[in-house]
């Protein structure tokens, strides 16, 4: 099964500011969630919330970018945010972040 992803703002503007290997290195991890590849290493839920993270790693830095599935669409995930990671966890602000963004979200559908 193959998704799509939507590209809020904010997501698009942390896309545009990341160094141009580490942009290309995430986008190609979109891809292949988006081809249905299955791997907790580029893709995965975080905790209880509904929140999911595009993961992608490279020159030693961290990247995030945070989302969440359309209830109203069968395959699209819309990505909100993002973020160099520099803990271990996804830090709870930017979670919430998500949350807000994602309510906004629906309120204009």
């Amino acid at each position: 099964m193959s998704i799509e992803v939507a590209y809020l703002q904010e997501a698009q503007e942390f896309i545009e500011t990341m160094p141009s290997k580490a942009r290309l290195k995430m986008l190609h991890n979109i891809s292949m969630v988006q081809m249905g590849v299955k791997d907790t290493r580029i893709f995965k839920k975080l905790g209880d919330s509904d929140i999911w993270e595009f993961r992608s790693e490279y020159d030693g830095n961290a990247y995030r970018l945070l989302s969440f599935w359309d209830k109203t669409q069968k395959s699209l995930v819309v990505a909100t945010h993002g973020f160099d990671k520099k803990t271990q966890k996804a830090p709870q602000n930017e979670i919430r972040h998500a949350e807000q963004i994602r309510n906004e979200y629906y309120k204009t559908r």
